[in-house]
């Protein structure tokens, strides 16, 4: 059975799908495009992209591969930049986004990293919207610990919905304070880079790992799919991971079916321990 978890109101399966990096080479467009329609019918409902993304570019290729789907059994994140998370501009870039996304509304809008503009200014703006209907619901990203602390002290932060992070085996020091405090107050996390960087630029080696791969092999499945699974595996995290690659694509959103065992889960934690200390996101 696939794995669920509750975010922004909604039931969603556990493993979405990113964009990052993809929508700007002409050469790739159809295989992107293949994919994401591949992981849409294989059971994903997630999408998750932003303005940033080839500035744009990865939107308009998501509003393209979701033409054919009903835009109500689609779960569609996007992100604005600090720089136009502002009161004055943020419901414009907004627009932009629907507009290239072919929707007139997001069931989730992120505040895509922490600017220069005021907090409590951003969150009070991002709140507004929701009133509106064109944001079902808001959260954030790239938040670590202080910061979600800072949130959901400003007056409207209890209506946080989720907080996006770099999350994998291999990163995962997060889990030392910053998902426990989420859990707590059911605030879901969104694992992007569940498999690491696009061509590797994570520098991560956990899909050749002589460990990974036995407990995959016990699976049945690819180092990718149990990467996945892995990162998906609380109930209280949606993975992102991203592929060009429609066979790819259903492998990863098959991984929310995979069930780890505890077995499972010690031999990877052997391999790669859990933090014991707070380990600060990039750029803290």
């Amino acid at each position: 059975m696939m794995k669920q978890l509750d975010i922004a109101g909604q039931r969603v399966p556990a493993v979405g799908i990113g964009t990052w990096h993809m929508g700007s080479d002409a050469a790739r467009h159809d295989d992107e495009l293949a994919a994401i329609r591949a992981g849409i019918e294989a059971g994903a409902r997630a999408v998750d992209t932003a303005e940033t993304y080839g500035t744009g570019d990865s939107e308009r290729l998501v509003g393209e591969a979701l033409r054919p789907f009903e835009r109500g059994d689609i779960f569609l994140i996007s992100k604005v930049r600090p720089e136009n998370a502002s009161k004055a501009v943020m419901e414009q870039h907004l627009d932009d986004s629907l507009k290239r996304l072919g929707t007139d509304y997001l069931d989730l809008y992120l505040y895509h990293w922490r600017g220069s503009i005021p907090l409590e200014e951003t969150v009070a703006e991002l709140d507004r919207l929701r009133t509106t209907g064109k944001i079902r619901a808001w959260g954030v990203s790239n938040f670590d610990i202080p910061d979600m602390r800072e949130l959901v002290g400003l007056p409207a932060g209890g209506n946080v919905a989720a907080n996006e992070d770099l999350y994998n085996i291999e990163a995962r020091g997060i889990e030392y304070d910053l998902l426990p405090w989420q859990r707590e107050r059911h605030i879901p996390l969104i694992a992007y880079s569940p498999v690491g960087g696009l061509a590797n630029d994570l520098k991560t080696s956990m899909l050749t790992d002589p460990v990974v791969r036995e407990v995959a092999a016990g699976h049945g499945v690819s180092t990718y799919e149990l990467m996945v699974a892995w990162a998906a595996r609380d109930g209280n995290t949606l993975a992102i991971p991203q592929t060009s690659n429609a066979e790819h694509m259903r492998g990863n959103i098959a991984a929310a079916g995979i069930e780890l065992s505890d077995e499972d889960l010690a031999a990877l934690d052997r391999r790669y321990p859990a933090p014991t200390h707070h380990v600060p996101l990039a750029g803290d």
